[in-house]
């Protein structure tokens, strides 16, 4: 079986370290009342650094495809705080 430089418990851990980070993110954000904008923008922006961190810092390209998905995951983030904003005026009406 090839090894591609990271066991399992490892690659658990990749995947719990984002998602820890994007509810903590969203916890804040509700318990601080923060405008739904600027949260999906830190969730998109951690998403995508962990996607980069990822790619560089592991070896052998071990976790390539997790950070394929946080990638797609962060830009999906990125769409819906844009049309977060552009909605956002026509609620106030």
């Amino acid at each position: 079986m090839v090894h591609l430089g990271i066991d399992i418990d490892q690659f658990i851990l990749l995947t719990i370290y984002p998602a820890a980070a994007f509810f903590v993110i969203g916890y804040v954000a509700k318990k601080t009342k923060m405008h739904a904008v600027k949260s999906y923008l830190l969730q998109a922006v951690t998403c995508l650094t962990f996607a980069i961190v990822y790619v560089i810092a592991v070896p052998n390209g071990g976790a390539q495809g997790l950070a394929i998905v946080l990638g797609m995951f962060g830009a999906l983030l990125l769409f819906m705080a844009r049309k977060q904003k552009i909605e956002q005026p026509q609620q106030n009406v």
